[in-house]
């Protein structure tokens, strides 16, 4: 069967969730479990990759299994073999065609800025501080001009094989920008995202908090098409996957 698993994780000591050659991966942990749990290693496909350091609230992985264990009975089971960074949260079966990547119709990510000259003693890796006040509502107004589908080149970091193709239209659903106290969240919900495009934007909305960028400049910066035009890339740790989305179809018991 088919079976999705919505995971959480601290990514500050794994390189991102997928296996790679120069670091522990959040998928290579999941798979030591599976494979202690189920008696075999299977391929696992993650609902989008994440760089090392960024954290998930929810994110979604499905694989295929021959198993007699019922879905509901996985999560306790794995996180028994688990480090204490990654938990499953729960576990169900979906379509055979289900794919956990291909099937969702948005991802929600918050970028947190804790916002202050002194730092948090107990979540300095969930955060990225900055000593200087943030005008948090010239940063919500810059959040506006980013909501739609546009061209997002200009948020997108050198290297990206996605950009490589032309492949850079999305759209963005939801931008917002909360205080609570010192910590300051934007929140992006999006059909999809290039590489390293949320802490880009974040960096971006900074610059506008800073009273360093007019938001009303984000149209602009867009229309440039040139990723000097945006703010800098903010650090991974400050971010975090909170939700992937799904049509009721793709996840339709058969």
């Amino acid at each position: 069967m088919n079976i999705l698993l919505d995971i959480s994780f601290d990514g500050t000591d794994f390189c991102g969730f997928q296996v790679q050659k120069n670091g522990l991966s959040v998928c290579e942990v999941i798979q030591n479990a599976l494979e202690a749990v189920l008696g075999e290693r299977p391929v696992v496909k993650g609902c989008g990759r994440t760089d090392a350091g960024v954290h998930a609230m929810h994110y979604a992985l499905n694989f295929w299994a021959d198993t007699d264990i019922p879905p509901e009975k996985l999560p306790l089971a794995l996180n028994r073999h688990l480090p204490q960074a990654v938990r499953v949260n729960s576990a169900r079966r979906v379509p055979q065609d289900f794919h956990a990547r291909y099937s969702a119709h948005r991802k929600t990510y918050v970028y947190r800025i804790w916002n202050s000259p002194v730092e948090s003693p107990f979540e300095a890796a969930y955060h990225h501080r900055i000593a200087q006040p943030l005008d948090t509502a010239a940063m919500a107004a810059a959040a506006k001009g980013f909501v739609g589908r546009h061209d997002f080149l200009s948020l997108c970091a050198a290297g990206s094989s996605v950009a490589a193709k032309g492949d850079t239209v999305r759209t963005i659903t939801a931008c917002e920008v909360k205080r609570a106290g010192d910590l300051v969240t934007i929140t992006v919900t999006a059909d999809g995202y290039l590489y390293n495009m949320v802490r880009i934007l974040a960096g971006t909305l900074v610059q506008a908090g800073r009273g360093a960028l007019d938001p009303a400049a984000v149209p602009a910066i867009l229309a440039g098409r040139d990723r000097g035009l945006a703010g800098p890339t903010l650090p991974a740790r400050g971010l975090f996957l909170q939700r992937v989305d799904y049509p009721p179809e793709a996840l339709a018991a058969e």
